[in-house]
């Protein structure tokens, strides 16, 4: 119990933490108060940006439904020798 407990207390402290006031002046609008360093150097950044939020997203969908449903039907799977015992 104890060990959910601190992941859910460390997943939840992410939440809450905040730039330092130096970082949140050279921050845009739409960063501040969240990100710490130099803000973005241009427009490009958040092209870049917004294509890894998009992979990140995909693979960790695609992730957690492989997890769960991994769907290895095929008889000659390794998945198959293992609980066959064969």
């Amino acid at each position: 119990m104890k060990k959910y407990l601190l992941i859910l207390l460390m997943a939840l402290s992410g939440f809450v933490a905040k730039a330092c006031p130096v970082c949140d002046k050279q921050q845009p609008k739409v960063l501040q108060g969240i990100t710490h360093g130099a803000g973005p150097q241009s427009q490009w950044d958040y092209v870049i940006i917004s294509f890894a939020v998009v992979i990140v997203v995909i693979t960790l969908f695609y992730s957690v439904k492989w997890l769960f449903r991994p769907d290895e039907k095929a008889q000659d799977h390794i998945k198959q020798i293992i609980i066959n015992g064969e």
